[in-house]
């Protein structure tokens, strides 16, 4: 009778550790991969005011978008490292901005303006 309960735990010992390694094995490498997402408000540094139409870019990568009208904007799906964010816009000094992407997390990054001088 021992001997019996004995096979039969390693039995199911086997059969469990069979099917973790199928459902485990199974998950490829792209399924673990995660992205970030950065946005942010750019501002008038002087009065607070949103700055819609803004050019932003994005390094490495070369990505861009332009900020809405309330000074929103926003670059989804990116890689997992550091970036340099790039604001332009006519009448205002161009500011930048060094930003780490963090994996599967969303990170804020607002960039204000200083208006040029006349």
């Amino acid at each position: 009778m021992l001997w019996e309960e004995y096979s039969m735990k390693k039995i199911l010992f086997a059969v469990c550790l069979s099917i973790l390694f199928i459902v485990g094995g199974s998950c490829s490498s792209s399924e673990h991969e995660f992205y970030s997402t950065l946005y942010g408000t750019v501002t008038d540094n002087i009065t607070g005011n949103p700055v819609n139409a803004a050019t932003i870019i994005l390094s490495p990568g070369g990505k861009t978008t332009i900020s809405g009208s309330d000074g929103k904007y926003e670059f989804t799906d990116l890689d997992v490292m550091q970036y340099t964010v790039t604001v332009q816009k006519d009448g205002y000094l161009t500011n930048r901005k060094t930003v780490n992407a963090v994996s599967g997390e969303s990170v804020r990054a607002d960039i204000p303006l200083t208006p040029m001088s006349e």
